[in-house]
């Protein structure tokens, strides 16, 4: 009000004068309000993050390879001779055992064949000894020129085709004896048979092309796995170049469910050639297979232990991001406490950890908690984070 009648008392011409130097007055006094606060809070204090120091430690480098499951014996049952099939003496899909009788072949005309035969061996025989008795007269006789030395040499002749032909019935007997062996159509190997392509009264001859039936051997069982040359050169190169040492020869399957196969397996060798077809290489394992889980032909998924990294460094997957080009970066404290951005060369999941092949070192402190409140060059209080006591409630709660 007092201004307003100071204002009315002056010239018009120092109205603006006035005014300017209230506007004035007042934006000084707020300028030292602002410092003054600003001096009373100071500066915001450094962000804390959550780390964790990398150590060395000894890292499984494994591979997860596709396969399929195979029997370790496989053979097809075929008969020897022809005949009609009399009786089938066993139960489709059970356990057999090498030699057990699987089908029985109407033995009768071999069992005439082989009387014969042993007839013709006892006729030949006989003949032994007459040409014998024979050969040993002429041989006394031609002593005192009894008979000529031609007749003498016709009996010695005589009595040794009698003997030729004696082994030549037995050799026939044998033969005779084998056919009838084999009206009994048995097991060549121990394992589970299939089905029978063949009932009682079907005729089956020598040599056909269609088993009667087939056994595997499924215990154990061989599993055929395909790396990729890819997979395996860069192997080579690991074991070659990074200090890495050979893994161990156990391998462990997962079922087609998702399952685990609760009994590990063992390496047993690598194909010595690449399929040009689809440029991989074959890899062998055999596994128990004790109460017949595995059966051939199952698709599964096994895990092998190619090779040990003594001083591997795992950076836990939280802590490791990507950049606009997808390249693995991940966040650091130095030891001044500032953050710096590494660049890294992520070689591979291990669990829920980054195998970490180049970028991060043993004693660095990685930031896996608060990223996002940060960026590289600024000021922060690291909180060392237990990951396993992290897990462990995690776990607890989820109960």
């Amino acid at each position: 009000m007092h201004l307003k009648r100071h204002l009315n008392t002056v010239p018009r011409t120092g109205v603006a004068t006035a005014l300017a130097m209230t506007v004035a007055v007042l934006v000084a006094l707020w300028v030292l309000s602002g410092c003054s606060q600003k001096k009373q809070g100071g500066a915001p204090p450094p962000v804390s993050v959550g780390t964790v120091t990398l150590k060395p430690q000894a890292v499984a480098l494994q591979s997860e390879l596709a396969g399929r499951t195979t029997a370790s014996l496989v053979s097809d049952v075929r008969p020897q001779v022809a005949g009609i099939i009399k009786a089938r003496r066993f139960e489709e899909g059970s356990q057999v055992t090498a030699g057990q009788v699987l089908y029985e072949i109407d033995a009768a005309p071999f069992k005439s064949a082989y009387d014969q035969a042993a007839a013709d061996v006892a006729n030949a025989e006989a003949a032994v000894s007459a040409a014998k008795l024979k050969d040993q007269r002429y041989t006394e006789l031609l002593q005192i020129e009894g008979v000529s030395k031609q007749e003498a040499d016709d009996a010695t002749a005589a009595n040794r085709q009698a003997v030729a032909q004696v082994a030549l019935k037995k050799a026939a007997l044998e033969s005779a004896r084998i056919n009838l062996g084999y009206t009994q159509v048995r097991a060549p190997i121990s394992g589970r048979i299939g089905k029978s392509a063949v009932t009682a009264g079907a005729l089956v001859t020598s040599g056909q092309t269609t088993a009667l039936a087939t056994i595997r051997a499924l215990d154990p069982i061989y599993v055929d796995l395909t790396q990729s040359t890819a997979q395996l050169l860069k192997l080579r190169k690991l074991l070659g170049t990074a200090g890495a040492q050979p893994g161990s020869a156990a391998v462990t399957l997962k079922l087609e469910d998702g399952s685990a196969y609760a009994v590990p397996g063992t390496l047993k060798f690598q194909e010595v050639a690449v399929d040009e077809a689809t440029g991989s290489v074959t890899l062998r394992a055999q596994f128990p297979n004790p109460d017949g889980v595995l059966l051939p032909g199952m698709y599964v998924r096994a895990v092998v232990n190619e090779a040990v990294s003594p001083a591997g460094i795992l950076a836990p997957q939280q802590g490791v991001t990507r950049d606009a080009r997808g390249n693995a970066v991940a966040m650091v404290v130095n030891k001044s406490n500032q953050v710096e951005q590494r660049s890294l060369v992520a070689d591979r999941v291990i669990g829920s950890s980054w195998l970490i092949t180049s970028g991060l070192a043993a004693g660095d402190q990685l930031i896996i908690e608060g990223v996002n409140k940060i960026r590289a060059g600024d000021t922060v209080t690291p909180v060392a984070v237990n990951l396993e006591a992290k897990s462990a409630d995690v776990r607890a709660a989820s109960l």
